[in-house]
């Protein structure tokens, strides 16, 4: 049975804004690693069309970007893409499925039938499905940055604690501290 893991960006201060961390080499191939390690993307529609927007003109080669961006656009291109949204239902990116219907249940079924396990990466999303028992594991980049700004992780979306067991933590070169937590 497959698992699912919430991976994200997030500064000292809990901002998730994608344009405020460290979009170096490292931290890409650090993820294009755990998306390698997962059978399937899960995403919100706002952050499923902020990566449509972009990541589709890397891989056909239409924007040119360092060796490990283009690596994960080739990766993103083909992973199922599975995508929660209420307003659309047409995802035409390649390898894009809606996932609609009840959400404990649509992604309960998403990650029983995905065996490698799920990636989710979208906040909003990710408290949703926390409040439903189904993130299995989080993984956080802490970037040395104090963003003052932005959206904040959970962003007051929670209503109780979480208490996490940390499995593993890595330093990387740039300073970004890649954590991995499970659920106690």
């Amino acid at each position: 049975m497959g698992h699912l893991t919430f991976a994200i960006n997030v500064t000292l201060d809990g901002c998730t804004d994608h344009r405020v961390g460290i979009a170096d080499d490292e931290t890409h191939a650090y993820f294009t690693d755990l998306m390698d390690q997962h059978g399937a993307m899960l995403w919100g529609r706002t952050t499923y069309e902020m990566m449509e927007d972009y990541w589709p003109l890397v891989a056909s080669g239409k924007i040119d970007v360092p060796q490990a961006l283009l690596d994960w656009a080739m990766k993103l291109q083909d992973k199922p893409k599975y995508v929660v949204s209420s307003q659309r239902e047409n995802f035409p990116w390649n390898n894009s499925h809606h996932l609609n219907g009840d959400l404990a249940v649509s992604a309960q079924t998403l990650i029983e039938r995905t065996p490698k396990g799920v990636l989710l990466g979208s906040g909003k999303l990710a408290a949703q499905l926390d409040q439903l028992g189904l993130i299995d594991e989080y993984r956080f980049l802490i970037h040395p940055i104090i963003a003052g700004h932005g959206p904040r992780l959970f962003g007051h979306l929670l209503t109780d604690a979480r208490h996490l067991n940390l499995c593993e933590s890595q330093k990387l070169s740039n300073g970004v501290i890649a954590a991995n937590y499970r659920r106690t």
